[in-house]
């Protein structure tokens, strides 16, 4: 008889840092899933069902499925939101980047860009928001104005200065 032991060391929990804007963000997407979305396909699910044979109606399959994808990103949602830890960027004073730091850094060629360190549900690219665990924000995690921090990117190493460190 082979024993199977489990594993009942405690999992690391990584924090789920968040700005405000950040988790109003993750309660308004939760709310108009909720309120709006749910009931409209809920309610589509109950028509097409209503119609008889359900094994080849195309409406109440489709629905069906769109209504576990919205149940399941509730779900994600409410897990996200419950155990959020609000930083808010605007109450930080510090001389080093921290979470919720707007850093402009300047590179080789003299390009500038602006990035914001903010929470894993709050990246965007376009916007120059970075999660704070991703390489790039953990590079720049520690360091003040005027260091000069190397960059591991996919195409290779990079040398940048940073040129401001602000906190709104």
């Amino acid at each position: 008889m082979k024993m199977v032991v489990k594993n009942t060391m405690p999992q690391e929990r990584v924090p789920n840092y968040i700005t405000p804007d950040g988790l109003a963000r993750l309660r308004d997407e939760y709310q108009t899933l909720m309120h709006k979305e749910r009931p409209l396909t809920v309610k589509a699910v109950a028509w097409a069902a209503s119609l008889g044979d359900r094994s080849e109606n195309a409406d109440y399959i489709y629905n069906k499925k769109r209504l576990r994808e919205i149940d399941r990103r509730l779900g994600f949602l409410l897990s996200r939101i419950e155990i959020a830890e609000v930083i808010d960027p605007k109450t930080l004073k510090s001389e080093t980047i921290v979470f919720g730091a707007t850093v402009m850094i300047e590179d080789e060629e003299g390009l500038k860009k602006t990035y914001q360190i903010v929470g894993q549900d709050e990246i965007d690219i376009e916007q120059g928001r970075v999660s704070w665990q991703s390489p790039l924000a953990k590079a720049l995690l520690g360091k003040k104005q005027g260091d000069e921090v190397t960059i591991k990117k996919p195409s290779g190493e990079s040398l940048v200065e940073i040129v401001k460190v602000e906190f709104f």
